[in-house]
């Protein structure tokens, strides 16, 4: 919606079920697969590479079923990784060198400790400028135009954007200029997305918690099976052979109404890519289990339930037609009769005259002087 800050997804991993990338790698293919059948809010993303080459993510969308054609329109990749910190620039080339192609939709970027170009160089990709400038000073490419107008343009469209390892970003910076660098791409209003990878245990606990308040979603990979300290080296290595493909996906999502969601499933890792099971059923199995073991009945019977809705509670009828009368104790029953208009259908009773089957409780107060505001309790007498 205008206005909001574009929604955010955090995934974290650790040493213990290092599936981090992969599941980063699952969402980025899918991710561009909505953006290339217009299934998505955004109609390019802007993927800023720190752990891996763009040459491995070109692969990884083919090998995924992208269009060669969609990823050149839609697919724009800033790349952190080939020279972060402009060493290369200040070296000269080898004469033995050969000069690599490079892709259109490749631009490098060599000043990972400045966060305020690499915000530039993230809203240039895309809103959709040329970068020849760009690409020519930092990869000393001459003579590359490429005007991405066909990706997103100078209208209002959106792009997404996608940050494959924030860990390797904390390396040249500092945690506030990380998390600034996220809420201004989230405050932009062409931004559709955001999501990135962060690996937990190499940071203190505290930026895990900063990246995941700025998140609307944090999906933490834990393992499926726990190590212990007491555990020998070969006990270590099944653990870690147990962990090397599976693992349990917790996902947090935080709702505009401020209610968080939890859900929980279990992914596989095998030759195609990752799998996901839901595990809601196993949950419900081990909890019905539970129940046999305690020595009262947790649920009614269908018999119980029927009671149960047969018992009229105590001035229930009161309002359904009938005349509602609530006797205060305060004064006689007789004197209420009395002072009510009879009915055609009903005769007068009278004091000294008690219908047959109806009976009467004669209440005598202590003092009729007494103030209905006072102390005393009428009902002090009853046990409720």
């Amino acid at each position: 919606m205008e206005g909001e800050h574009a929604p955010a997804l955090t995934i974290e991993d650790s040493l213990a079920s290092s599936l981090g990338s992969s599941v980063f790698d699952h969402f980025l293919a899918n991710l561009v697969s909505q953006i290339a059948a217009g299934k998505s809010q955004a109609r390019g993303l802007v993927l800023v590479a720190f752990n891996r080459s763009p040459a491995f993510y070109l692969e990884l969308l083919r090998r995924k079923g992208v269009d060669a054609q969609h990823v050149d329109k839609r697919v724009r990749i800033l790349d952190c990784y080939s020279d972060p910190l402009g060493w290369k620039k200040r070296v000269p080339p080898l004469k033995t060198a050969q000069n690599l192609p490079v892709k259109a939709n490749v631009a490098c970027f060599s000043d990972a400790r400045d966060t305020n170009k690499l915000m530039a160089s993230i809203l240039d990709l895309g809103k959709g400028t040329s970068y020849s400038e760009l690409t020519a000073t930092s990869c000393n490419v001459l003579n590359l135009v490429y005007l991405l107008t066909e990706f997103v343009g100078q209208d209002k469209s959106r792009f997404a954007v996608a940050i494959d390892l924030v860990s390797s970003l904390l390396r040249y910076t500092s945690l506030p200029i990380v998390a600034g660098l996220v809420n201004k791409l989230r405050s932009n209003d062409q931004t559709s997305c955001i999501v990135w990878l962060i690996h937990s245990d190499l940071h203190e606990q505290r930026v895990s918690a900063a990246l995941a308040y700025v998140s609307t979603m944090v999906a933490s990979i834990q393992p499926i099976a726990q190590c212990t300290d007491e555990q020998t080296s070969q006990q270590n290595s099944v653990w870690l052979g147990k962990n090397s493909d599976k693992a349990k996906l917790h996902v947090r999502l935080k709702r505009r109404n401020g209610r968080v969601k939890l859900l929980a499933e279990e992914l596989h890792l095998d030759q195609v890519g990752v799998k996901f099971t839901a595990v809601g059923d196993q949950n419900s199995n081990a909890a019905k289990s539970l129940l046999p073991k305690v020595q009262f009945n947790l649920q009614l019977s269908e018999q119980e339930r029927v009671e149960r809705a047969k018992v009229v509670l105590p001035y229930e009828h009161q309002g359904n037609g009938e005349e509602i009368q609530i006797y205060d104790g305060r004064r006689s029953l007789s004197d209420s009769i009395s002072i009510s208009q009879p009915s055609v259908a009903s005769p007068v009773i009278s004091d000294t005259q008690v219908a047959p089957g109806i009976g009467e409780i004669h209440y005598v107060r202590d003092s009729d002087d007494e103030q209905p505001d006072s102390d005393e309790d009428p009902d002090d007498d009853l046990d409720i």
